[in-house]
């Protein structure tokens, strides 16, 4: 299956309900990661356009105000209208999403669906945010009032960036607050495209702005901004430390953060082998290997581990990479030449270091930036393949003998997003569950997630939560209001 014929129709900043170019006029190329190509031109914003988003952001949240007027029913009305305009529209959405990032087509497909599922879990939040009344020693009245905090400043990612717009937008609409989006700079079109269904589905100007750019003039002049209440931030570590610093300087606005893993997956000897490495094949190629939670440490017991590698080999070497339009793809390509280069020299570094390359490790053609799905055994914990992220289609295969000695390895990183485990024992499962220094962790499965749990992660692989009701308690301020009572009544 060709590329789609589909209409690029937003490449310009959203900001008020309007679609405008950039105050410098400046623009910058949207890349198809498969040929190589400019999918489009794309108004490129930096700290002047980002003013002007965050001046509509304030003056929507003001009070009096058309949206802080909005009941809580309205403002559930508008995100499931918004829901239902993506669903409607997820064709060009998946479409437009493949051409900027690579991802094979039925995946953009999942992701766009998924967040429709995010709005609508949130829009059934709108009228549940309350607050509490509280007894006193003294008689008086205390209650507490949950508010929006006001502007809140969003940046999100390339690999998945439709699903995790998603996580943004939810939580922040429902609990009343404005949004200034920053997009990947590889993945501007799609973002635009649902800026777009904001406006047909009713939400008042100034309330959605997106500005599309990149992290050091855009992203940078939303942290430091002193009328953004709230950043919200999906990428790297080094970003997130930068991020943090700049929200300090500024205005001391909250910070949530999502940021990178090494993440174990831990595979027991009583386990289903073919199951079991399906299971592990998916929960590090899938995406290409581009997930900040990806099992990219595979921890097997040493009794299962030589046919593990070699099962694992068998389905690595069947896996179809190639046009991400073809139903029967499985893996595309990696999203730009710099995330491409860098998987590569880690693999290389793999080889130097002393791991066995079982599989893979070039690239596939001349043109696109695609690899072979690459697995390394005999891997050890010192070497760098088992310690920093690669953001690639990896697998690092590592021996271990006992369950205190895994969650030692396990533990043994500055990252704590994901982990897994696949064992018929119960007993080794929770202990292990309740063990692992992570914000996650998967018991006989891998990677998934649903709106209503908390995701996020230990150490340096964030702060605070997205999804669930702590996802909406990130947007959302509390007052306490005491009344004393008169002693006539």
């Amino acid at each position: 299956m060709a590329s789609p014929n589909v209409e690029i129709k937003y490449t310009k900043l959203f900001i008020n309900n309007e679609f405008v170019d950039s105050l410098s006029g400046k623009k910058f190329a949207s890349i198809n990661p498969v040929d190589e190509t400019v999918v489009a031109e794309v108004a490129e914003g930096d700290k002047a356009d980002v003013d002007k988003a965050v001046a509509a952001a304030k003056k929507a949240f003001a009070r009096g105000s058309e949206w802080r007027s909005l009941q809580p029913a309205q403002r559930s009305a508008l995100l499931n209208k918004l829901a239902d305009l993506v669903e409607r529209h997820v064709k060009e959405i998946a479409s437009i999403m493949t051409l900027e990032n690579g991802k094979p087509f039925t995946h953009a497909m999942i992701e766009t669906y998924g967040a429709a599922g995010v709005l609508r879990y949130y829009a059934g939040w709108c009228d549940k945010i309350h607050g509490q009344t509280i007894p006193t020693d003294d008689g008086s009245l205390v209650m507490t009032r949950k508010e929006p905090v006001g502007v809140s400043g969003q940046i999100t990612p390339w690999n998945y960036p439709i699903i995790l717009l998603a996580f943004k937008w939810g939580p922040a609409l429902a609990a009343g607050c404005t949004i200034v989006l920053k997009p990947a700079e590889q993945t501007p079109l799609c973002n635009l495209y649902i800026a777009a269904l904001t406006k047909e589905a009713g939400f008042p100007p100034g309330v959605v702005n997106v500005i599309p750019g990149f992290g050091p003039t855009a992203g940078a002049a939303l942290a430091e901004h002193p009328d953004v209440a709230k950043i919200a931030f999906t990428g790297s570590v080094e970003v997130g430390k930068l991020i943090m610093k700049a929200s300090g300087n500024s205005n001391l606005k909250r910070v949530t953060l999502e940021l990178g893993g090494k993440s174990p997956l831990v595979i027991f000897d009583d386990v289903n082998m073919d199951e079991a490495v399906k299971k592990a094949h998916e929960a590090i190629f899938k995406n290409s290997g581009q997930i900040c939670f990806a099992a990219s440490r595979t921890y097997v017991h040493s009794k299962i581990y030589d046919e593990f590698v070699e099962k694992s080999k068998d389905l690595a070497l069947k896996r179809k990479v190639g046009n991400p339009f073809d139903p029967a793809t499985e893996q595309g390509p990696q999203v730009e030449k710099e995330i491409f280069d860098r998987a590569l020299r880690f693999i290389e570094i793999g080889k130097k270091e002393g791991a066995k390359l079982v599989t893979g490790g070039e690239r596939v053609g001349n043109k696109g930036f695609f690899i072979q799905p690459t697995i390394f055994a005999d891997v050890t914990d010192e070497m760098t393949i088992a310690r920093e992220e690669i953001f690639g289609p990896v697998q690092s295969i590592l021996k271990f003998e006992s369950l205190e000695d895994v969650i030692k390895r396990a533990n043994d990183t500055n990252y704590g997003l994901g982990a897994g485990v696949l064992t018929n024992d119960i007993n080794k499962a929770i202990k292990f569950a309740q063990a692992v220094d992570s914000g996650n962790v998967w018991v006989n499965h891998y990677g998934a997630i649903t709106p209503s749990a908390p995701f996020g992660g230990y150490k340096q692989s964030g702060i605070g939560r997205e999804l669930g009701a702590e996802g909406l308690d990130n947007y959302l301020e509390t007052k306490t209001i005491s009344i004393k009572l008169s002693s006539e009544y």
